[in-house]
């Protein structure tokens, strides 16, 4: 990029607006705690200036690795600057829209106090120096050198662990007006991370320690209902997660085969309703003694997969738009058949459009999910027993889709989505394949769907569309997969986590979920069509010019060396 200004002024500046930045949150933003966070004390950071603070962390640290401090370099192995002005956007963003905020929720500009201007002046600085320093990116960076093995082990679990603290405070915000501030500064403050290829060295370390990292990533979850008081935040992650869990079943479905499937929430309700039949609730009606839970999810799983058989056996030999339309049939043929089947239009099974409600609540090896219990002097209520159980579900299907996805099986599905045609001229039998994957998206669905049953207490139709102002529907799902990256493991749990977050915080999201939702994947088509998380061969596949030129100049740099 041109730019005015000199290099030496550009690092004058870069510098200034960092300290200035990381010293603004310790003054008043406001003079009245009318504003979410109490942005009215000196000394003592609130709200979003907490935000500002780490993002303005971030970029001193950046700052220092493009001064080129001894001992700073390390840390963008990619190039400083890039990662600088990545970091000096998230804490522009963050800071500019809280004092926005604070003018437009208060009634004016005179509410906002010295030390918000102060971040103001502090973050256009910073910013603007960032942009006028001389890209010092290096394509591709150099490979890292190995750390000890227990030094490797705790770096993966401090990752892990920063990664809770962000989800969670992203979860607990109080306000939509510190959610607004959080979200893009998260966005521009992962962009930094890859920028300066920590993000790359990290999956390096992930890659070699596999074992490591399932465990850190399971503990580290733990840890989120030990941090909660109550169970209002709790409840959220617990839809996160169930709707985490569909989306990585019908990750196998679109992101190892590459199927359209626009039915795929059908399967949730196959299990959802499998479980409130026999659950023994009083609106069943199957008037019987409740089955143990893992009985229940073993029917939930079975029904589901039958399910996943019976319609695809005879339209997987469809293909593209075709089996897309069909799905979408199948899962409105759902959802019109359990509306039937009240005893007046249908067999009397599922109660028709009142459904089937008072499911109580799970029973596991005498341990009752609704109950409160005390772990480690820590009261969990019922959302985080819920949440431990569904950390259980999602480590099991995180394990299936691993061992799947790596197995020869899994192969078949990657040759399939890249070349169905090549693939079968080389012996994989396509259809037998594909029908594997769906019956096994659609089983894993259908064990989500057994807790949700559960956990929100009833199983009705208009809980399972194609689309609405609320998930789960299926147009959630493929969402989810597609923005946060199809073909992985943690892009589905990324994608799902946004989806469901931002309509919670956003009141006015659900009027225009739909719109809002599309204008986001056609963002997402344009700048990174390989999603928030994405699979390295996709990566490769969308950006080969990028990559062409980077070997190109690799080449070049040795042949001149």
């Amino acid at each position: 990029m041109t730019t005015t200004i000199g290099p030496r002024l550009a690092r004058t500046l870069t510098a200034i607006g960092a300290a200035l930045t990381l010293a603004s949150p310790f003054l008043a933003w406001t003079w009245t705690a009318a504003y979410p966070g109490d942005l009215t004390l000196d000394g003592y950071p609130g709200g979003s200036q907490v935000v500002t603070l780490v993002t303005g962390a971030l970029a001193a640290l950046f700052t220092a690795a493009a001064l080129g401090l001894p001992g700073v370099r390390r840390l963008a192995p990619a190039g400083a600057v890039r990662a600088l002005r990545a970091a000096s956007l998230a804490a522009l963003t963050t800071t500019w829209v809280t004092v926005g905020a604070i003018a437009l929720t208060l009634g004016g500009a005179v509410n906002v106090e010295p030390g918000g201007w102060l971040a103001c002046v502090a973050v256009l600085l910073l910013a603007g120096g960032a942009h006028a320093l001389p890209d010092d990116t290096v394509e591709p960076p150099p490979p890292g050198a190995r750390l000890p093995w227990p030094a490797e082990v705790a770096l993966i679990t401090a990752v892990f662990l920063a990664a809770l603290a962000v989800l969670t405070y992203g979860i607990t915000t109080d306000s939509a007006e510190e959610f607004l501030a959080f979200l893009p500064a998260a966005g521009f403050g992962a962009r930094a991370l890859s920028a300066a290829g920590i993000t790359r060295r990290v999956s390096e370390i992930n890659a070699r320690h596999r074992v490591a990292v399932a465990v850190a990533a399971l503990a580290s979850a733990l840890v989120f209902p030990f941090t909660q008081t109550g169970d209002r935040y709790t409840a959220i992650a617990d839809n996160i997660l169930v709707f985490a869990a569909v989306a990585l079943g019908l990750n196998i479905v679109v992101g190892l085969v590459g199927l359209l499937d626009l039915g795929y929430v059908a399967f949730l309700g196959t299990g959802a309703y499998s479980a409130a039949l026999v659950s023994g609730s009083t609106f069943s009606t199957f008037h019987i003694a409740p089955w143990p839970f893992w009985a229940t999810a073993l029917l939930g799983m079975a029904v589901s997969l039958l399910a996943g058989l019976v319609i695809g056996a005879p339209t997987l030999r469809l293909h593209g738009d075709y089996l897309a339309i069909v799905t979408l049939g199948f899962g409105e043929i759902f959802r019109i058949t359990v509306n039937n089947l009240d005893g007046t239009s249908g067999p009397s099974l599922t109660n028709g459009p009142n459904g089937i409600n008072a499911i109580p609540n799970i029973e596991l090896f005498g341990f009752d999910f609704g109950e409160p219990h005390t772990v480690l002097g820590v009261s969990f209520g019922r959302f985080a027993n819920y949440y431990l159980l569904l950390l259980a579900v999602i480590a099991v299907i995180v394990f299936v889709y691993a061992r799947a996805g790596d197995s020869r099986v899994g192969r078949a599905w990657i040759a399939l989505r890249e070349d169905e045609k090549a693939a079968t001229a080389m012996g994989i039998e396509g259809f037998r394949f594909k029908l594997l994957a769906f019956g096994l998206g659609a089983s894993l669905a259908g064990l989500a769907g057994t807790v949700m049953a559960h956990l929100q207490t009833n199983a009705v139709p208009d809980n399972y569309k194609f689309a609405d102002t609320a998930p789960p529907n299926s147009a959630f799902l493929l969402a989810a997969v597609v923005l946060g990256g199809m073909g992985t493991i943690s892009g589905p749990l990324v994608g799902a986590a946004l989806l469901y977050l931002i309509p919670a915080k956003f009141e006015f999201f659900n009027r225009y979920q739909m719109m809002l939702f599309g204008l986001a994947l056609i963002v997402m088509m344009r700048f990174r069509p390989e999603g928030l998380v994405p699979d390295r061969k996709h990566q490769l596949e969308f950006h080969d010019e990028q990559v062409s030129g980077a070997e190109a100049r690799q080449v070049a740099a040795e042949a001149t060396a």
